[in-house]
Parts: C-alpha cells; structure tokens; sequence
C-alpha cells in the first residue's frame, strides 16, 4: 500500500504516515521519520541562536539541519524522536499549511515560540 502524500516542497515531503526530509545526509541522501517515532514538533522564529543563518548541520552538537536556506524563513522546527538524543531541524517553503497539518497528526506541535 502507497503512502498518500499530503505535503511537498523542494526540502521536504509529508504522507499520511512520515515525513521524508530531502537531502538530509548533504550532498548523500535523504531521511525518513515516521510520525510513530516522532515525540514533539516544536516551531521557533528563527534567530541567530535557533539556526537562521546556519547553511546546512549543527551548532549544539543535537539538532541537524539540513541544507534549506533557513535565512529566509519565517518559522524553524525542531522535530524530537521518541527514545533519541538527536533533534531534527528543517523549514519549509510554506510554513503554515506544514504548521496546520502537523496540528492536525495526533497533536505533534508541543508548542510555538
């Protein structure tokens, strides 16, 4: 049975059972997280201390972002797995369907800052 898609952007895809982030492993491949394995999806403004100018991986040695050209973004999330230590980064070209629609999947927005 196919996923049905319900989100896609140039940095990522959203089915009804994960999410795909593309070109995660810069320049090797991309991950998958199903929404099973996600704890919280928590959303920032971006600022200089959650990322907006970082090109692509990580300035806390947890969170990875991909390469996504965060500095002309209007939000940033951060995506926790249940049972690990690393943290997701990403952004998308449009922030607010993607907000609503991780609303809308078993509540998986902890909260917004």
């Amino acid at each position: 049975m196919t996923a049905e898609l319900l989100y896609r952007d140039r940095l990522i895809e959203i089915s009804d059972d994960s999410i795909l982030f593309l070109n995660y492993y810069y320049p090797f491949g991309n991950k998958r997280v199903s929404f099973s394995h996600i704890d919280t999806v928590s959303v920032q403004k971006p600022s200089i201390l959650s990322g907006k100018y970082r090109y692509y991986g990580t300035g806390d040695f947890r969170t990875w972002f991909p390469p996504d050209n965060r500095s002309s973004r209007d939000k940033i999330f951060i995506l926790r797995q249940k049972n690990k230590w690393w943290r997701v980064g990403f952004t998308v070209e449009n922030s607010q369907v993607v907000l609503d629609l991780l609303k809308s999947r078993c509540s998986l927005i902890h909260k917004e800052s």
